[in-house]
């Protein structure tokens, strides 16, 4: 008799759509080579035909910037979307499980906003698809806003029913909330969530034209944003303390640096309304305001993203979990912090210090900065395919050896 094949992913967690998260966040990432190499005259973002003109007039680096960036967000968002499905339909089978009602009792009911973060990203994730790949979008993206904003309007009210949900719960009555397994930023989920459709809110604040889809998009991404900050400063706050008394939980090591996301999304949000403001509202700044607020946005992430590492070293966590045999669906929360943090290093050199006129485009510094942005790419890039392999493939579990 055949034995029957498993794969850790067959223990179904909503964590999991942090897999889809990661992916979709790797497809920006390489959308970063084409917003800021590519040339969009008169816009704020290179369309299909932007790259189609850089592609016909430029040299063998640009072509292959514009090649490694266009198989990249193909190949990206085609794992987002495929990841995306399968777990919905985990999910929706898992609901269905004693499991379910117990995570529905427990702190963990907080991962479920996994779902609505992983939406997100998604549908931010497909608008560059179309950025990239349809030609004369741009011609009917007035269009487009509004029904984007639909759907981000839809994702937010399925993300405030699970906060409500939640927090309806375990602040009703003293007693439910477990604080001794708060030790972890795992309960920043949720701020995550909301900070993702609030920047989704956002890109039509920065992208269109009529004042009224711009204004709208204004006021909305800012109430989410405040929102989403609020949440993080109370969980944070909150689950330091508890970390101080019991120590970090050990799977939930990663979450420490879920803090370096949410700031590259908020930080993108307020870019955004920035050049929404000063595009519809005649509002200004200038260049050197936007590189010392990136700067101190940095500074934040390298803040996390050192206590994280010097925390999962010392609990052996990349041992045993990411190049050991062990697995944890938490793992995936590794993937966005280095994500994030490219991104962001991307906006900050060319937005902040090449616009500010500290360093020359495409000159020695410029790349010298920018191969710290690829690098953490390249680390986000082998933590997707290495985890991938150790939670989706399928092995027959080893014998168990008669006494």
């Amino acid at each position: 008799m055949a034995e029957t094949q498993t794969r850790p992913a067959d223990n179904y967690s909503p964590i999991y759509f942090l897999a889809s998260l990661g992916t979709g966040g790797l497809a920006v990432t390489f959308f970063m080579f084409l917003m800021f190499w590519v040339p969009h005259p008169g816009r704020p973002v290179p369309i299909f035909e932007d790259i189609a003109a850089a592609w016909a007039t430029g040299g063998v680096p640009m072509q292959s910037a514009i090649a490694v960036a266009v198989i990249g967000i193909a190949f990206f968002a085609f794992l987002n979307i495929k990841t995306l499905i399968w777990n919905l339909t985990a999910f929706s089978a898992f609901k269905k499980t004693p499991a379910y009602e117990s995570l529905r009792n427990s702190n963990a009911e907080s991962t479920v906003l996994a779902m609505p973060l992983a939406l997100a990203m998604s549908v931010n994730a497909m608008f560059i698809v179309g950025l990239v790949f349809v030609p004369k979008l741009w011609t009917i993206v007035e269009y487009l806003f509004p029904m984007a904003m639909v759907a981000f309007g839809l994702i937010a009210v399925l993300a405030f029913r699970q906060i409500g949900s939640f927090l309806g719960r375990v602040l009703s009555k003293g007693g439910i909330f477990d604080v001794t397994a708060h030790n972890s930023f795992a309960q920043l989920t949720p701020a995550f969530a909301v900070s993702m459709i609030a920047v989704g809110f956002a890109a039509p604040a920065a992208m269109s034209t009529n004042p009224t889809t711009v204004a709208t998009a204004l006021v909305i991404s800012t109430v989410l944003a405040v929102i989403a900050v609020l949440y993080t400063v109370f969980a944070a706050v909150t689950a330091v303390n508890s970390m101080l008394h019991y120590g970090t939980a050990r799977e939930a090591g990663p979450t420490l640096m879920i803090v370096v996301p949410i700031v590259t999304v908020l930080s993108i949000l307020m870019m955004r309304q920035d050049h929404g403001l000063h595009t519809t509202f005649d509002a200004h700044g200038n260049a050197g305001e936007t590189m010392v607020f990136l700067a101190r946005m940095l500074s934040i992430q390298i803040a996390f993203l050192g206590l994280g590492m010097v925390v999962l070293k010392a609990q052996g966590y990349f041992k045993d979990f990411v190049i050991g045999s062990k697995t944890s669906p938490g793992s995936y929360a590794l993937v966005c912090p280095f994500v994030a943090f490219s991104v962001l290093m991307h906006f900050f050199i060319n937005k902040g210090l090449v616009a500010a006129e500290v360093i020359t485009k495409f000159g020695t510094a410029y790349w010298a900065i920018t191969a710290i942005a690829i690098a953490f790419q390249l680390v986000a890039i082998a933590l997707v395919l290495r985890l991938n392999k150790q939670h989706f493939t399928r092995s027959t579990p080893a014998a168990v050896p008669a006494e």
